[in-house]
C-alpha cells in the first residue's frame, strides 16, 4: 500500500483536529472494545484490589493485557460508575 492510498481512506479532520466526520457530517466513533474473558477476569481481579490505578500500574496492566492505557482507564471509570450505582441501590 502506498501512503497516498492510506490517506484517501481517512475521513477529513475537522478544524479542531481530533473530531472526524463521515460523508454525511456525522461524528465517527471508534468501534466498541470487545474485551476477552481473560482480560475481563484480570481487570475485575485488579478492581477488587483497588478501584484506582496509578499511571505506572495502568501502563503495566495495559501492557500485560494487550490493551491501550486509555482502554484500561475507561474500563476502570465505567466499572467505578457501575459499582457506585449498584451500591446506591443497596
Amino acid at each position: 500500500l502506498s501512503p497516498h492510498s492510506l490517506e484517501a481512506e481517512k475521513p477529513p479532520a475537522v478544524s479542531n483536529g481530533d473530531l472526524r466526520l463521515d460523508g454525511k457530517g456525522k461524528k465517527l466513533r471508534k468501534p466498541r472494545t470487545i474485551y476477552s474473558s481473560v482480560q475481563l477476569q484480570a481487570l475485575n481481579q485488579r478492581f477488587q484490589q483497588t478501584q484506582y490505578l496509578a499511571l505506572p500500574e495502568r501502563a503495566e496492566l495495559a501492557a500485560q493485557l494487550g490493551l491501550t492505557q486509555t482502554q484500561v482507564k475507561i474500563w476502570f471509570q465505567n466499572k467505578r460508575s457501575k459499582y457506585k450505582k449498584i451500591m446506591k441501590q443497596g
